[in-house]
């Protein structure tokens, strides 16, 4: 979605398409589920604690270390290897994310730097910043073609205009088309779908959608599959309205099926077995 000079709102002109409101409103039912659950009146700081840990690991499956859930809690040791280092940066920016959001509405591309650094946990010259002409970028499980650095630049632009001036569109519109844009562009020269579903959780938490960060779109990322993920994901760089709808509608599914999993977790604790 190539969003540079752009004046109207192009975000609440998606929020139109067809299907999209349909989706929008499976969303909002779902997540107003798990906010009405009993146990989130008494225990959801247990419950946002445990999505946190769910959705770093479903986020560190879709970019290649698909760890069983047990491993990854007691797990405390990240560096060993490439996996590791995937889902150690994975568990970071998931609690990063939280810190945030004050800072998103106003300076989306600081926020942006700052995940990089925090994924890639290291000091490189190519750390928090977008890459520059000639660096390669280390993301090989997304094939669509690479944009290179002015486009990147551009569009990383228009879409930081777009955060601060706001939008009517949905939370769920928005999120996808940040999740969207930033793993179509990779941005940065590693770590590129970590920080682009980090950033979608940004926003679905600081749009009030997901307050309490009890819905883990990332467990539903990672449950649908990556072969879907990366699909639909072609869907959104076509840029063709059907396109876009079928990306913002696999979001949609991908924060229902995080719902779930809280809902889930919910009545464990419920019955005491968590």
């Amino acid at each position: 979605m190539s969003t540079t000079g752009v004046t109207a709102d192009p975000l609440a002109t998606l929020g139109s398409l067809p299907g999209v409101a349909d989706s929008v409103e499976t969303v909002r039912k779902a997540v107003d589920r798990v906010y009405g659950h009993r146990i989130m009146r008494r225990r959801s700081n247990a419950v946002t604690s445990e999505a946190a840990l769910r959705g770093a690991r479903g986020s560190a499956a879709l970019s290649g270390a698909d760890w069983a859930l047990e491993e990854v809690r007691r797990r405390t040791d990240f560096s060993a290897d490439a996996e590791a280092r995937v889902v150690g940066g994975a568990l970071r920016l998931t609690a990063e994310a939280g810190q945030l959001l004050s800072i998103w509405r106003q300076s989306p591309l600081r926020v942006l730097a700052r995940l990089h650094l925090v994924a890639a946990a290291s000091e490189g010259p190519e750390t928090g910043r977008p890459r520059q002409a000639g660096e390669a970028v280390d993301e090989p499980l997304v094939e669509l073609p690479l944009p290179d650095a002015p486009e990147v630049s551009g569009r990383l632009e228009g879409l930081a205009d777009l955060i601060i001036a706001g939008s009517a569109a949905p939370a769920l519109v928005t999120a996808a088309v940040v999740h969207g844009e930033l793993l179509a562009l990779r941005p940065f020269t590693s770590h590129n779908g970590l920080i682009a579903r980090a950033a979608e959780r940004i926003v679905l938490i600081g749009s009030g959608l997901d307050p309490k960060a009890v819905c883990p779109a990332e467990v539903g990322h990672a449950e649908l599959g990556r072969a879907a993920y990366l699909a639909a994901l072609e869907g959104y760089a076509s840029g063709t309205p059907e396109g876009m709808a079928a990306w913002i509608a696999h979001c949609g599914r991908a924060v229902e099926l995080g719902a779930r999993e809280s809902t889930a977790v919910c009545e464990a604790l419920q019955r005491g077995a968590a």
